[in-house]
């Protein structure tokens, strides 16, 4: 098996609870290090494309499970709070800081993951060297109905693990290619529900963030689908033009769809990702 090719591994957060993750390590010499989190449906397994040529072009790439998500099974689409997300976050990253060699460490976010990624710029500046940001959720235009916002509320107080169906069960969300429609519709790993408490928790992370951006002095990369149906791309450019950094650069793709991954070619993004990361490389080694 190549090197670029993933691997299964784990690690135990505080709490004890054993989370997965894929992880690839490039055969060659080593560029830099991208610790990647995924959306509040999908998980690892819908980006193996991307993480491979990340790999392929001198990149270690870790792409962790959130808990309850993917390879996941405990407490399927269940946190207590967002706090407990960003720990686990913390820990890996800690670890992955204090690897060697020493590389640039990058955070990389697709969707509902960006609202964590961007928590960890703001409350952990000193675990990331770069921050990239794949059509995160921040401003989302799909939502659950009022009613059932209530019952959510309610349900957090009296039964906090009652489950609720995450509003964006329609494949065609995502992408409009038939061959990733017919594995979304079939995914045996996506979650399609989510607990009172994750749900309240995803809410109270919104209301967290809105000072972040003053805050936020890492470089960073925002990718945004023209035809995205679950994020608002205008208010997301909005937000992340106020990052204190001098150094983010956004990019938007016109014609794709929410996951770049499933896009008929997703060669530009990538192309463009791994160009910025070249050019931070770069930038850090400038600076040693």
């Amino acid at each position: 098996m190549s090197n670029c090719s993933p691997r299964l591994a784990t690690y135990s957060a505080q709490d004890g609870y054993l989370l997965h993750y894929r992880h690839w390590r490039p055969d060659g010499p080593l560029r830099g290090r991208l610790v990647c989190i995924h959306g509040i449906q999908s998980h690892s397994g819908w980006y193996l494309h991307s993480s491979g040529r990340l790999c392929s072009a001198g990149y270690e790439v870790f792409y962790l499970d959130r808990r309850g998500s993917g390879l996941n099974d405990y407490q399927r689409g269940h946190a207590r709070n967002f706090q407990v997300l960003i720990d686990d976050l913390v820990l890996f990253l800690s670890r992955v800081r204090v690897m060697e060699p020493r590389r640039p460490v990058v955070l990389t976010a697709v969707s509902w993951g960006g609202k964590l990624a961007v928590a960890i710029a703001k409350d952990h500046p000193q675990l990331i060297d770069g921050l990239v940001l794949l059509c995160p959720g921040l401003f989302p235009k799909v939502s659950p109905p009022w009613y059932q916002k209530l019952l959510i509320g309610l349900s957090r107080l009296f039964a906090p693990h009652r489950r609720f169906p995450i509003p964006l069960n329609d494949p065609e969300l995502f992408t409009a290619n038939p061959r990733w429609l017919e594995f979304l519709r079939n995914d045996p790993l996506a979650l399609h529900e989510a607990t009172a408490s994750m749900l309240v928790a995803s809410a109270r992370l919104d209301w967290y963030l809105r000072d972040a951006p003053e805050q936020i002095h890492t470089p960073t990369l925002l990718l945004l689908a023209g035809k995205d149906r679950i994020i608002d791309n205008e208010r997301t450019k909005a937000y992340v033009s106020r990052f204190a950094t001098d150094q983010k650069r956004i990019i938007e793709y016109p014609e794709a769809h929410h996951t770049l991954e499933f896009e008929p070619d997703p060669e530009p993004f990538i192309r463009d990702l791994i160009d910025w990361l070249d050019r931070l490389v770069l930038t850090a080694a400038s600076t040693d």
